[in-house]
Order: structure tokens, then sequence, then C-alpha cells
């Protein structure tokens, strides 16, 4: 096990004999949780999603790295293209933290397109000799040869009075021809909030001010905001940190979510909403960012992981992917999330695909990657259960319970080691409306689940043997029931 002293951590890959780092990614590929369709790093660490982006046919996407292991350390951005959301190609390191602004790490932010051309805005981190952190965000674009060639010196060169050096996570966005970013922030009395800056440019940014919002107290920290508009109503993302649990929610270390309101008013800075969603209630989910298609659909992309937990996946010196793509649709003042109309591309095999009705129990099925999509559900008893990845000695179980419309996870059983049982082994949420449709993806590592054609979704990262492929459905009730190898 490697000692991660600060020097390991902020120790840049160029520094690594080729043979070495060769070696790393053949550890790596020896993993048995790596995964066959969602992003994942080369090695080392991914987290963040960051400038998120279709332009001229193609989605960029690049992640937080650090390439020397699962810890977090000096940042990169590496770099991904999609025709179609399904089939990423990867380009490779394209941020590198080798300049005095980003010099302990090329932090997260987001892309946006100017004169026909990608751009980035990111936070640069420096620590001076006595390790205090140093924050400023710089603008970059993207060259013909795949790699960022940063607008240096930095845009926003300093943190504004009243606000700590955790001021991070730009995203751009346009309104009306003028420029607007949202940064994550930590005022000087340790709590959490968004603030925005203008430009003409958006080379030359001006402060407006701290968005006011109704949550002056909730957390301290927020982390990569996201701001959009969707049906005439605006949508703020971000990520809090410090929240109390509350029954079902805010159960994992970190939480992700949004408020909706009326259009943010820009002058002032204001923004009348409803409260605070989580966008997830599954254990691994967070810092998630969008972006807008050729066709207009919002999509959103999140981390599949969370700071500060250890993964079995760990020692195999790499940890952490990225989640499916989802479109985003508004119903009744609340985000619906769906996977994007394109995953059905990942389709292979058809091993299940007609009307069921239950009785006891059914095994229809056998598979380690897969999706399944029961719709038309209608229950008689007072509960279906749905066991995936299952054997003798694992399962991962998905619950429903008819009378009190709750909905719960169980991964106390999903692998002989199971990532963060000290924030628990279940997750619940309690539904708007009776369960009518499920559809869940099923990868090596990880099981993302999606309620009511997207009431609801969970993210979570599960770790059974590859032999543990039982599917395992028990209930009254009818539905058609189809399953697909991915």
């Amino acid at each position: 096990m490697n000692q991660w002293t600060r020097e390991a951590r902020y120790r840049p890959l160029s520094d690594l004999a080729p043979e070495v780092y060769q070696l790393m990614k053949e550890e790596v590929r020896t993993s048995p949780w790596r995964f066959s369709f969602h992003i994942q790093p080369p090695t080392g660490l991914l987290n963040d999603p960051n400038g998120f982006v279709y332009h001229n046919g193609t989605y960029h996407l690049f992640y937080q790295w650090f390439p020397l292991g699962p810890v977090h350390g000096l940042k990169y951005w590496y770099h991904m293209t999609s025709k179609d959301l399904v089939h990423w190609f990867d380009e490779g390191a394209a941020l590198i933290p080798n300049d005095d602004p980003d010099s302990h790490g090329a932090y997260s932010g987001s892309g946006f397109i100017k004169n026909d051309q990608v751009h980035i805005m990111y936070t640069g981190n420096k620590r001076d000799a006595d390790w205090n952190r140093h924050t400023s965000q710089i603008v970059g674009h993207l060259r013909s040869d795949g790699r960022i060639e940063k607008h240096l010196p930095p845009a926003i060169p300093t943190v504004p009075d009243g606000y700590t050096e955790h001021f991070r996570d730009p995203k751009v966005f346009q309104h009306q021809d003028v420029w607007y970013c949202i940064i994550g922030a930590q005022r000087t009395d340790l709590t959490g909030c968004t603030v925005v800056y203008r430009s003409e440019d958006a080379e030359h940014w001006t402060w407006i001010g701290e968005l006011d919002t109704r949550y002056d107290q909730f957390g301290y920290m927020w982390e990569c905001p996201d701001y959009f508009e969707l049906d005439g109503k605006g949508v703020l993302l971000f990520s809090p940190q410090g929240i109390e649990q509350q029954g079902d929610r805010y159960q994992n270390i970190f939480q992700s979510g949004y408020l909706i309101g009326d259009p943010l008013n820009l002058p002032d800075v204001t923004f009348h909403h409803e409260d605070f969603v989580e966008l997830d209630f599954g254990f691994d989910f967070y810092a998630p960012q969008t972006t807008l298609a050729a066709d207009g659909r919002r999509i959103l992309v999140g981390w599949m992981g969370l700071p500060d937990i250890a993964y079995p996946s760990d020692r195999f010196n790499w940890a952490h992917g990225l989640t499916l793509p989802r479109e985003l649709t508004l119903e009744n003042q609340q985000l619906r999330q769906k996977p994007v109309q394109e995953l059905t591309a990942l389709r292979k095999e058809t091993l299940y695909a007609q009307e069921l009705t239950l009785e006891q129990h059914i095994m229809p099925a056998q598979a380690e990657t897969f999706e399944l999509e029961l719709s038309h559900l209608q229950l008689s008893s007072d509960q279906l259960e749905l066991k995936v990845r299952a054997s003798d000695q694992e399962e991962t179980i998905l619950r429903y319970e008819a009378e009190t419309k709750r909905f719960t996870i169980d991964r106390s059983k999903s692998g002989a080691e199971v990532p963060a049982v000290e924030f628990g082994t279940d997750r619940s949420i309690m539904l708007a409306e009776p369960l009518h449709t499920l559809r869940l993806f099923v990868d090596r590592s990880s099981i993302e689940v999606f309620l009511n054609d997207g009431e609801a979704v969970a993210s979570s990262r599960i770790f059974p043997k590859s032999t543990s492929q039982g599917i395992v459905l028990t209930g009254d009730a009818t539905a058609l029931l189809a399953i697909y190898t991915l």
C-alpha cells in the first residue's frame, strides 16, 4: 500500500517513467470491478465531471483526474468525446497543472462555446510555502491537438472580501449576449453559498454579488453549482457540504440537489425558489454537471462516487466512474431524470421480453451487466422485491412497499466489501405516486435505478463477485418485463 505523503500526492505524472505508468495501467486492468459501459479512469482517481459541452456534432466531457493512485492529489482534466453519449473515446489528459496559478491542481470548471471554439473556465489551485491555499479562476480553449491552452494570467485572480479560499467550480452560461459565471463559495463565517460574475467577452470578469437564496445557513460549502433554465423555470444545482441527516434525506457524507424557481434575476442576483431537493437517493452520487444537447435536451452527468470514502477498487489503484447521461425534464415543479434515449444502443442480447404474472418468485435470467425494465406494473401484494447480482452469499435488494409507497435499496450483502457502512447500508425514498415503472442499469460494480419514468433516481456502487449474477423477482403482480445484456 502506498504511503500517500504530501509529496506523493503532488508528484506530476511527467515525473513517472513510461514503463512504470504502463505497469500501473496493467495493475488496474486486473481489477474484477472495472466497468463495462461507464466512463472510468485509466489509472488513479476520477471525480467531478467538468467542461461538459456539445460542439459541431461532438460531446466533450472532461473529468477531474489524479493519475497516480485512488486518492485526491494533483488534479488534471481528462478528456472524453462522443458522438452519441454512449460510445466514448479516450482523448487523454487535456489540462495539465503546470503553471503557477494551478501548480497544485486544475480544479473543476465548465465548458462553453465562443467564436465557434470550445472554451473552459476552471479553478486553479495553488499552495504557498506554508501550505495555504490560493485559488483563481482561469479561462482556456481547446486546441486542435486536444490540449487546453490557458489564457493567463487568471481571469479572476483573487477571492473577494468576505469569502475563504474555498472558492471554486465556475459554471459559465450566457444570457442576452452577456456571459455569466456562478461560483461555489464559502463565507468567512464558514457557511456555503454561490456568487455571480459577468463579462462581455468571457475573458474579463466583473463581480456582481452573492446569489440571494432562502438558504443562508445550509452547510459549510456549496460545490459545483450549475444554473440553467428549463420550461421557463430557473434551476440551480449545487452540492452542499455539512448538511445534517433528516429522516431518509441527506444520508450520505455529502449531498447534491437543486432549487427550482423563477428565472434568476441577474441585475440584483436574487433567486425566488422552492425547497432544496436531492437529485439522487443512492449511495454514490455527487457534483453533477449539465449541458444542452443538439436537439435542446438538458443532459446531466454526475460523479458516481463521493469524497472521503474508501472503495474496494482502491487496492487496484483506481477509483470511481461517471453516471450514465440523463435527460432532465420538469414536471410539477420537480426535475425528472431519465436515461438518455441513445442508451438503447448498448443492448446486446434480449434475455427476457414478455408479460409477466408473478405469484411467488421467478429467476428469469442471470447476467453480470444488464438493463432491466419493469413497466405497466400492477401490484396485488403488499410488497415487491427484486434481487440483482445475487448468489447464495451476495445480493443487492430493491424493495417496494405498496401501502407507504416506500422504495428501498439494500446493499448490505452486495459484496464481501461494502463501502461506507458507517453511513448505513440502505437508502429509501417515499414516492409521490405508486410504483408503475422501474428501470435499472447494472454494470460490474454499479447499479443505477430509475423509478416512475424518472420521478426518483438512485446511483450506487456495489462490489460482488463476477459469479453473482442471479436476478430474482418476488411479489404478486403483473407487468411487462424486459432484460437485455449490455
